[in-house]
């Protein structure tokens, strides 16, 4: 009788311990995604904080491209308003195609293309994007880790139990994929 119930209060310290631990680590998963998320988050305010300044730069050299100048501005904007990741990495797809196209029209601006405040503000927002870049690979990695644990036996238990939900894979849309047209 006793050796019984040493077994089960052994098996119950087990279980509980088990337990304890694996909601300890969907904590821990789920606090790095939202981590990794703001360090997106740093570097897409980075690169919102200097699209003014090229923007303004390139307003000088081709004022009659005022469709892609409001393009840019009202995809930078759009961020602005955006409130979930999911809205925002919608935005960004935007705006990152805005930027192309931004960047296309120096092709037909040789002053532009000499102008070394538009160089030097193209090498800040091609470094920014790598940073962008490199932010979303270790967002997804993170993401990967915490959503194989809340879906995984057993974890997916104590997953379900306190409704830890899975998260969104930062991906990039379709039209995205696409090599960016400039019209004249």
């Amino acid at each position: 009788m006793q050796i019984a119930l040493i077994i089960i209060i052994a098996v119950v310290a087990l279980l509980v311990i088990f337990f304890f631990a694996t909601y300890n680590n969907l904590v821990v998963l789920r606090n790095r995604v939202k981590d990794q998320w703001s360090q997106i988050d740093v570097q897409l305010k980075r690169r919102f904080d200097l699209i003014p300044n090229l923007v303004n730069t390139v307003k000088g050299y081709a004022k009659h491209e005022k469709e892609t100048l409001e393009e840019v501005i009202e995809a930078r904007n759009s961020y602005t308003t955006a409130v979930t990741p999911k809205d925002k990495m919608d935005a960004n797809d935007a705006l990152t195609n805005a930027i192309s196209k931004l960047f296309a029209l120096q092709e037909n601006y040789p002053d532009l293309k000499a102008n070394t405040n538009f160089i030097e503000l193209q090498k800040e927002l091609q470094d920014t994007e790598n940073k962008i870049a490199m932010a979303r690979q270790f967002y997804n990695d993170t993401v990967l880790t915490y959503n194989n644990k809340v879906e995984m036996v057993p974890s997916n238990i104590v997953a379900k139990l306190f409704h830890f939900q899975k998260e969104e894979f930062f991906k990039i849309e379709e039209q995205a994929r696409e090599n960016v047209k400039v019209e004249f």
